[in-house]
């Protein structure tokens, strides 16, 4: 059954076109809740170099969320660490970026978290470990 999906879908890829756009865009959405068996929620999200799709994923986060904010920062918390990993990546290859990275997110309280350093009584209780997004952004490394 799987050899059959690969040969019916050999057609289907990815197009790399040459560009001289550097910049990296990231965007990251959550579904909050998404899995109808155990309430965790889905993230995912696309990275972009220039204008080629470079990294994209799609999986069920490993804690359940309290609150759509809260899913929506760990799916950013995500996608920052994909876009450090790739910023590496570039620079071990001697390729700089002209300008910061810019992650795109659709939850207005994901985004004042990621901008605020000062922990607000309702997001005390999102891990510690995905609050780096806030460091980042505060040290200037990457855009929201």
């Amino acid at each position: 059954m799987i050899l059959r999906y690969v040969k019916g879908t050999l057609h289907f890829g990815l197009r790399i076109t040459p560009s001289t756009n550097f910049n990296i865009s990231a965007f990251s959405d959550a579904d909050w809740a998404g899995c109808p068996d155990t309430s965790q929620s889905i993230s995912g999200y696309a990275i972009f170099f220039g204008d080629n799709l470079v990294s994209w994923t799609s999986k069920k986060q490993s804690t359940i969320s309290r609150s759509s904010a809260e899913s929506e920062y760990e799916a950013l918390a995500l996608t920052a660490a994909e876009v450090i990993w790739l910023l590496n990546i570039l620079q071990d290859l001697q390729i700089q970026s002209p300008n910061r990275p810019t992650l795109l997110c659709d939850n207005t309280n994901a985004i004042f978290m990621a901008h605020n350093p000062v922990a607000q009584k309702r997001s005390r209780h999102i891990d510690i470990d995905i609050h780096f997004v806030r460091e980042l952004v505060c040290n200037g490394v990457l855009k929201i």
